[in-house]
């Protein structure tokens, strides 16, 4: 268990936008890469980057979107799609070939509660697309993180891992009957795993990594829940328009993107490395759910941060993609 999991009372909170955790702050000369750039969390985390003056780059699988989405930031927009692992390994080859480091990898692409769907690998997709396909990413990227001496990468995980563990013994569906939210949440888990993994690996060459729940916000990864479910939430007003309520645990969008650039950017995690963070600060270790009772999801689960187990995935993963960290 990660003996550093617990707040560093870092005078952030919840109310946090990201614009404030950069104020003051020039990152020029650094580079980024934000995977999911140009979707939800995703465009406020380029923005601020871009803002405090680093060097953005954004992988997309659809770039007219992307380019749309992104009108009025400047930063360069490459193809990439994380189902495809060819795509994946184009997008590395051609950064690589810059022969500039990498310092700052968000892993913020994702997507939730979708019917199940395969990838062409016949992996589960929430799987394949939330965790495989940035383990691959990170993997081919892993000389230029290490070339920057001091990188970190920062996976864009949820409260949604309560939902689930992984299930090392079918991780994919293939024997057991598909449960959406079940699957979501096991690929939330794998996130914040695969940044317990990656730090044991990384920290000895400078490159350190973290796992974040990023607060409940609407924005399009919520395109597969139902109606009812929407509603449930109160995600929306009286004019269909997304709720940003901390009352109701409800987030904007820029408070959203708070925690991912705290966790790519902040003095305050200097040291430290394989963590999960929510509001700008290092969690609590969720305690144990009594049998029959709804747990409170706040903090982060110790199956989640079991290094045992997070060499388990990164076994798996190595497995599942054929792909391994350069020696």
């Amino acid at each position: 268990m990660q003996n550093s999991q617990h707040p560093l009372h870092t005078g952030y909170s919840a109310a946090t936008i990201a614009s404030e955790v950069l104020e003051g702050r020039d990152l020029s000369g650094l580079q980024a890469i934000v995977t999911g750039g140009y979707s939800g969390i995703g465009v406020e985390t380029v923005r601020a980057l871009r803002n405090a003056g680093a060097n953005v780059l954004v992988p997309a699988r659809d770039l007219d979107k992307a380019s749309r989405t992104l009108h009025g930031i400047d930063v360069q927009v490459l193809k990439m799609d994380l189902t495809d692992p060819a795509s994946i390994d184009a997008f590395a080859t051609e950064f690589l070939a810059r022969n500039q480091p990498l310092d700052i990898l968000i892993n913020s692409a994702g997507i939730m509660a979708c019917p199940l769907q395969r990838d062409a690998r016949g992996y589960e997709q929430q799987l394949a697309t939330n965790h495989l396909g940035h383990f691959q990413l990170t993997a081919r990227l892993w000389p230029a993180l290490v070339s920057a001496g001091a990188a970190r990468v920062v996976s864009v995980s949820s409260r949604g891992h309560f939902f689930s563990d992984v299930d090392f013994e079918d991780p994919n569906f293939e024997r057991r009957e598909y449960d959406r939210w079940i699957a979501y949440g096991q690929s939330k888990t794998a996130n914040v795993m695969f940044a317990v993994g990656l730090d044991a690996r990384g920290r000895e060459e400078g490159v350190r990594a973290f796992a974040l729940h990023p607060g409940a916000i609407i924005t399009e990864l919520s395109r597969h829940m139902s109606a009812e479910e929407l509603e449930a939430a109160s995600a929306f007003d009286a004019d269909g328009k997304p709720v940003a309520d901390l009352a109701r645990g409800l987030k904007s969008v820029e408070q959203g993107a708070a925690t991912s650039v705290w966790a790519a950017t902040s003095a305050q995690l200097n040291d430290l490395g394989g963590l999960y963070l929510e509001d700008c600060d290092v969690a609590v270790i969720a305690p144990e759910p009594e049998p029959g009772v709804d747990p409170k999801r706040v903090g982060v689960r110790g199956y989640a941060i079991d290094p045992v187990k997070a060499e388990r995935l990164w076994a798996l993963s190595e497995q599942l993609t054929g792909v391994s960290l350069p020696v």
